[in-house]
Parts: C-alpha cells; structure tokens; sequence
C-alpha cells in the first residue's frame, strides 16, 4: 500500500496517534470509549487492538499481495470491509502459522482453513479489481 495518509485506515491513524503518546493506559474511559466508538468496535477490542501494535496487521498485507489484491483500492472501494480484515488479523491466534505459510508458499490454500478473514478474502479475490492483471 502507498504510505500515504489517505490511505491509511483508521486502525493506522490509532496507531499512530498511539505511538505518539506516552501511555494509552493513561487515557480516560471517555476518551477510550469516544475512539472505540470512531473505529465502530468495542472499548475491550479497542485496549487489545492498543497491546498488538502498528505492525499486527501486516501478514494480511501478505496475504493480500499474495492473493494479487491491492490494497489501495480495498482501501479506497472498501475501507470498512479493510478495516475489519485489519481488526480480525490483529486479533488472530494463528500468527505463526500464517507467517510460515507465507513464507514457505504463499499461493498454498492451507491459510483458508485457518484464517478467520479467508471468507472475505476470497470474496475479495472474486471481484474485478481495476489493478488486477487478468482482468
């Protein structure tokens, strides 16, 4: 994705506003509430998504190129749809094992039954994206 701001995803802006504070911990209940309900999740998801940090969601960047899916225009045609891929891959329990996978062969399908994005990945995948080479 081209580092631009705008098209970074708000789950980008967060993190970058975190990266620049000194303690998130330190922020009122208000204020947690105020960005959780920005981001459209909940306050705990919010306090998780903060511990993961700016870089958690990059093996769905991975993945995304692997699968030849842009992710400027899913951001651009699709940032809510972007922003959940993001919030659900940084929430993952198979880190590990997507990163290995992406190593070792990023085209094997082995990630779709492991992935908890793999159904809206694909779907994605369907779509007639305007940067996609076959189409």
């Amino acid at each position: 994705m081209p580092d631009t701001h705008k098209s970074r995803s708000p789950l980008q802006a967060f993190w970058r506003w975190l990266h620049s504070q000194s303690n998130f911990c330190t922020c009122s209940d208000d204020d947690v509430e105020r960005m959780a309900h920005d981001l459209g999740i909940s306050n705990i998801e919010l306090r998780q998504l903060a511990g993961k940090g700016p870089h958690s969601a990059d093996l769905l960047l991975e993945r995304m190129a692997a699968l030849d899916l842009d992710g400027g225009e899913i951001v651009r045609k699709e940032p809510a749809t972007f922003r959940d891929l993001q919030r659900v891959c940084t929430m993952c329990n198979c880190r590990r094992r997507c990163a290995r996978d992406l190593e070792r062969d990023p085209l094997d399908s082995a990630w779709q039954r492991y992935c908890p994005n793999a159904t809206t990945l694909k779907a994605l995948d369907a779509q007639p994206w305007a940067v996609r080479r076959e189409w």
